[in-house]
């Protein structure tokens, strides 16, 4: 079960949310700092400046996050890469894209602005903690502590792992080289699991020498790098498999439909329990007059359902369950994760040519994988 997400504001259009998982690190980072760092750093504060420095730094690392994502998402805007939203969680905050680069030199341009935006906060933050010797020591600290985690930020995302930014540059590079992303997608994320595995390593080891923390942190984010790396890979393995392939290949002609005249009562019996859909095209002698789901049972009370029939309960196509037999499967696959549905009715100039369900593209995906590696 996927974790709520909490929008806060738009950016030129982009939306900024908040991942429910974002607040465990957020007490953790506020804690170490609070706790740790900045009375290690400059001693002899108020325990309540130290806290208030601890907020004040936790927010000033996501802010950093947040501007270091957004240079990703307004450079991939400029090579019209459409952005979904970025999202701060756990380990951080990603860009969604709603597709991959076109080209190794997109790719390169967009992975490299996110460590150089952390590499320009992290000078100007030292600049400023250099500079400001009469400022109040809890103010020069933080901007101190800013500059630092920016500059180490950058280093981190330089790492050649995909899909850290390194690793994006280090796809382009080979994309641009051999002229196959998915070669290179491939070669990438083998790098990023290595590191990820290194990272697990050192956690263990950091567990062995009383460390607990940050041994438990390190060999989380190993992991988390490791299953980001293999998604990424399969993200690209399929878009390039279903992006070229149209829906009417993948399609199932002839699907079951629903009549009209039928009762609520029967459509339950005799499709709904036999077939284990929740959507149904209705038609009547061939003539698609719409859809009816489980979503129009919910909404007649138990009661009626004997009497009250499917067409009167019938909607209208929407174009969100609708495709036609021309459509990229890729589309059709992002409809789906968008509405949240396994089904889509194909409709070829008004009449209803076929179903399109996930499990048909994920049988061909399997196939595919097995015999062409």
């Amino acid at each position: 079960m996927a974790l709520p997400r909490l929008r806060l504001f738009s950016f030129r259009g982009i939306p900024i949310r908040l991942d429910a998982s974002w607040f465990a690190i957020a007490v953790l980072v506020t804690w170490s700092l609070a706790a740790q760092l900045f009375p290690a750093w400059h001693a002899g504060l108020p325990r309540t400046t130290y806290w208030v420095m601890g907020i004040v730094g936790a927010l000033g690392l996501f802010g950093s996050i947040v501007v270091h994502e957004l240079s990703h998402a307004l450079i991939a805007r400029r090579h019209d890469i459409p952005i979904d939203g970025i999202t701060l969680f756990v380990f951080g905050g990603v860009a969604e894209m709603g597709e991959e680069p076109p080209s190794p030199k997109a790719e390169l341009a967009m992975a490299i602005a996110g460590p150089l935006t952390s590499i320009a906060i992290g000078a100007a933050a030292l600049a400023a903690s250099a500079l400001g010797s009469g400022w109040p020591a809890a103010v020069v600290t933080v901007l101190a502590y800013l500059g630092l985690i920016n500059l180490l930020l950058a280093a981190f995302n330089l790492v050649p792992a995909f899909p850290l930014d390194g690793g994006r540059v280090l796809r382009a590079l080979l994309w641009r080289r051999h002229g196959n992303v998915v070669r290179a997608t491939h070669t990438a994320s083998r790098v990023g699991i290595a590191f990820s595995v290194v990272l697990m390593v050192l956690g263990g080891l950091r567990v062995l020498t009383g460390d607990l923390l940050g041994g438990v942190w390190f060999f989380l984010i190993g992991m988390f790098l490791r299953r980001a790396a293999d998604a990424s890979y399969q993200q690209v393995v399929v878009r390039r498999t279903l992006e070229h392939e149209p829906v009417r290949r993948f399609m199932t002609t002839g699907p079951v439909s629903v009549r009209p005249d039928l009762t609520l009562a029967e459509f339950l019996d005799s499709y709904v329990y036999r077939y284990h859909h929740k959507l149904f095209p209705v038609q009547d002698n061939g003539r698609l007059l719409g859809q009816i789901s489980t979503e129009q049972l919910h909404q007649v009370p138990r009661a009626d359902w004997p009497a009250r029939t499917v067409g009167a309960v019938t909607v209208p196509l929407a174009e969100t369950v609708t495709v036609t037999p021309d459509t990229a499967a890729m589309q059709a696959l992002g409809r789906m994760r968008q509405t949240g549905r396994s089904r889509l009715l194909v409709v070829d100039d008004g009449r209803l040519a076929g179903i399109l369900s996930a499990r048909d593209l994920l049988d061909f995906l399997a196939l595919k994988l097995e015999l062409e590696p």
